[in-house]
């Protein structure tokens, strides 16, 4: 057993502590022996500039307008707006950065005591990168307004936030953050950790309005949160070309050679059976690019009116004919 053991942390490389707990002591940082030097440096280049991206929306973007986006850092925010001359060393507000790293580090560690995530080494750089560069930039635009509209300042604000974030992502990065929080509370009450990670952002979007006295607060950051979403989803996942069909016919053959002959796309077959008559369904499966869709239906719709089509966004297709699996896979362990 404690071979097995020691052969397989020799080898994993992968994110997740949670299936080895029961071996610890297990310290956070010992993967990185397992990576290449190139890939070591890529990734935490990523972090840096990606967090360098971030922390220059709050300084020069966010906290000058009074924009909340969530998250630990509209926490700070806050407490910077509302405590500016409250302290002779800090006449312009507790700096965010530094407030920051006092929810971050006791959420890292609840991170790791609670649900043993992958929260090592990316982690602590991502924090302690955004934290410096955020205390940084706002000593850097100290009595400038770097945007006058709020407007202006949560949709660019919001979409090169999702840049920053999007840039931490692709290198297996992340921050502790209020997520953590949210899927502590999802293991003890058995929530969903969307829905808790929305209640606590629009709880502090919320206390901005309060705090803030504004209603324009919960309006820009609702629409800087939006426009940061859409960011990350289009960048992590790209452009969705591609499409995931099933159908259900009678007429399997005449189908197959349609989308053969006619669209020159393949498809697997697949066998099923009627919930309700218990009958042998026929099932196709392809993939084909959003463009040929119009034709597909056409083409279902002359060979059998009464099939069933099923039609999904395919977010990664690898394989022959798209993407190459193994290179992809290389690319990523490179």
């Amino acid at each position: 057993m404690k071979a097995e053991r020691q052969k397989f942390l020799k080898s994993y490389s992968g994110p997740h502590f949670s299936d080895l707990k029961k071996f610890r002591p297990i310290k956070p940082f010992v993967l990185l022996a397992d990576l290449s030097k190139k890939r070591i440096v890529r990734d935490y280049t990523f972090i840096i500039v990606g967090s360098a991206i971030v922390a220059a929306c709050y300084s020069f973007f966010f906290a000058p307008n009074n924009i909340v986006p969530g998250g630990v850092y509209g926490i700070t925010i806050i407490l910077n707006a509302i405590s500016k001359g409250w302290f002779e060393a800090f006449p312009n507000g507790l700096p965010m950065g530094t407030m920051a790293l006092c929810f971050n580090i006791p959420l890292w560690l609840s991170a790791y005591h609670f649900l043993g995530h992958h929260y090592g080494l990316k982690t602590v750089v991502t924090f302690l990168a955004t934290a410096f560069f955020t205390d940084f930039f706002t000593v850097l635009n100290e009595g400038h307004t770097f945007v006058n509209d709020p407007l202006l300042a949560a949709i660019y604000g919001g979409a090169i936030f999702g840049l920053g974030v999007s840039i931490i992502f692709k290198a297996k990065g992340t921050s502790a953050g209020t997520d953590v929080l949210a899927k502590i509370i999802s293991r003890y009450t058995h929530n969903n950790v969307g829905i808790n990670i929305t209640i606590i952002d629009s709880s502090i979007v919320l206390l901005g309005l309060i705090a803030l006295g504004s209603w324009e607060v919960p309006l820009y950051s609702w629409i800087a949160v939006f426009v940061y979403g859409k960011v990350v989803d289009l960048i992590m996942e790209g452009v969705r070309t591609e499409k995931a069909v099933l159908i259900t016919t009678d007429k399997p053959d005449e189908l197959r050679d349609a989308i053969l002959f006619t669209m020159n796309r393949g498809g697997t077959f697949l066998e099923g059976r009627g919930m309700y008559s218990g009958d042998t369904k026929h099932l196709i499966y392809t993939v084909i690019p959003k463009t040929q869709v119009g034709t597909l239906r056409e083409i279902v719709n002359q060979v059998d009116p009464n099939a069933f089509l099923t039609i999904l966004p395919a977010y990664e297709v690898l394989g022959k004919g798209y993407r190459d699996l193994q290179k992809t896979i290389a690319e990523e362990k490179d």
